[in-house]
């Protein structure tokens, strides 16, 4: 159990919840109103997703979100990721970072790569207040029982900029906004759309924001599940299941003065229940990339676009001390990672569509509009081409 400083963490709190929570429980319900892709009887790809289709059914896996909206100045927040219910210094999960585009600030990427795992959970934020996700996460390390005696930390922290509708250089996200995400994180259903991370996102021209997919292996193929958490907030010419959307509805990037912004970014956290090792991780991180084309994306010269992938499997876990020299870890064979491979191809892609469908209509910033996808437009779209039957 995580141990915060009481006075300033309360007092904090309730400097801020007038806003904060008055903002969560509606979008809870806008959450259950709002249909998903599926909802529509579009499937992406053959793998069968797991029951929540979301992240969260990577068993151990918690996602919470701290949203931040105040007039139209204000559209932010912080999405954590948390890789299992535990102290995560001590045993570290494997993992890997890949920059499909490194325009992007992603704090702790060279040590995952480095030592090939995670320490901290993953916190996802806006591109100037990612320095208050470190802090916030260093503070949740350091606070830990069995961390009294730590003395460095390799936080975790990615970004997206969503300074077109939200008053980025005001960086409102405060680090207990980022200790309230942790702290609320849950292994159940996601809330998509305009919360967290992606409250103040826009995708393909169109309103962003947080999207979730899973795909769970048949028992033939291992029987794992990988789970796609997506910050959507990056351009390019948007496809639905191959269905041409962008080029159909007219909006889509380079067609007009409007739209030649490509830029912002996007962030997909993987995660797995299979023994991977990380340079398999990787490999898995690599293909979350191959998604992210299937939407239509291009991964412009100014997007951030990057995939942290981590297997929260117990046998593969890395101890921070060890009284061994050699550690024994099981892994998974390279041939029989593919099927892994092509169920990260689908999430991604499937998490991308997710956010935007889960996303509404935003005015914010200087009277800046992002219009939420014309599903009104869109469903008839894929009928048309036999998306749905």
């Amino acid at each position: 159990m995580v141990s915060y400083p009481s006075i300033y963490y309360i007092a904090a709190m309730v400097k801020r919840v007038s806003f904060i929570i008055l903002l969560i429980v509606p979008c809870l319900i806008q959450a259950q109103e709002k249909k998903r892709l599926r909802d529509y009887g579009v499937k992406i790809g053959v793998m069968q997703p797991g029951k929540l289709n979301a992240i969260t059914d990577v068993t151990g896996v918690k996602v919470g979100h701290t949203t931040l909206i105040s007039g139209d100045s204000i559209h932010t927040g912080v999405t954590a990721i948390l890789p299992y219910d535990g102290n995560i210094f001590q045993m570290k999960v494997p993992a890997a970072a890949y920059a499909g585009n490194g325009f992007g600030k992603l704090a702790g990427s060279t040590q995952i790569n480095e030592l090939g795992n995670l320490e901290t959970p993953i916190v996802l934020t806006n591109t100037l207040n990612v320095a208050a996700g470190i802090d916030a996460l260093i503070d949740y390390t350091l606070n830990e029982k069995g961390n009294e005696k730590v003395i460095s930390v390799n936080a975790v922290v990615g970004e997206t900029n969503d300074g077109v509708l939200n008053d980025i250089r005001g960086r409102h996200v405060k680090k207990e906004d980022v200790l309230a995400a942790l702290k609320n994180a849950t292994d159940g259903p996601v809330e998509e759309g305009n919360v967290g991370a992606g409250t103040g996102t826009i995708c393909f021209g169109f309103k962003g924001g947080i999207g979730t997919s899973s795909r769970k292996l048949p028992a033939s193929l291992g029987g794992y599940t990988v789970g796609v958490l997506a910050q959507t907030n990056f351009g390019g010419e948007l496809e639905v299941d191959g269905v041409p959307i962008g080029k159909e509805l007219g909006k889509f990037n380079f067609s007009n003065e409007l739209l030649n912004n490509v830029d912002g970014s996007c962030m997909i956290i993987v995660a797995t229940d299979a023994p991977l090792d990380s340079r398999n991780l990787m490999r898995l991180a690599k293909r979350a990339m191959l998604g992210l084309g299937k939407t239509g994306g291009i991964a412009s010269n100014g997007s951030g676009d990057y995939a942290i992938a981590f297997s929260t499997n117990e046998d593969v876990r890395v101890p921070y001390k060890s009284s061994k020299k050699i550690i024994n870890i099981p892994v998974l064979q390279n041939d029989d990672a593919s099927p892994l491979f092509m169920a990260a191809i689908e999430a991604t892609e499937e998490a991308i569509i997710n956010s935007l469908f889960a996303a509404k209509t935003t005015v914010g910033f200087n009277g800046k509009k992002a219009e939420a996808l014309p599903l009104d437009k869109v469903i008839p779209l894929l009928k048309k081409y036999n998306s749905i039957k």
